[in-house]
């Protein structure tokens, strides 16, 4: 049976954010300043224990600019997702694609 990204640990799925990011010569301290950014989590704070589902429900502050995020992650239009976990969860893996593609941090924090 295959687990649901709502249900897997947080834990579980940054790593592979920040190896998104590594093999592209960015850095884990952007990846956490993005998922700062999207959450208003400081990375000191996060919970390991946390499914992703958590992570977003109890995220201290989702940033009112997120909606302005747009383009595709696994052919799908993040602006069109209408599950607004699964869209939060897309914003999150956009924004590291974004500065996996070499983006300026600047222009990913919209």
């Amino acid at each position: 049976m295959r687990q649901s990204i709502f249900d897997m640990k947080f834990s579980r799925v940054y790593p592979l954010l920040v190896q998104k990011a590594e093999r592209k010569g960015r850095t884990r301290q952007e990846v956490d300043e993005i998922i700062s950014w999207l959450t208003g989590y400081q990375p000191e704070v996060w919970d390991p224990e946390a499914t992703c589902r958590q992570f977003f429900e109890q995220a201290p502050a989702i940033n009112p600019r997120a909606e302005l995020i747009t383009g595709t992650v696994c052919g799908v239009r993040v602006e069109e997702i209408e599950d607004p976990l699964l869209q939060k969860i897309r914003w999150l893996d956009k924004l590291v694609d974004e500065l996996a593609k070499g983006r300026k941090m600047e222009k990913i924090l919209r």
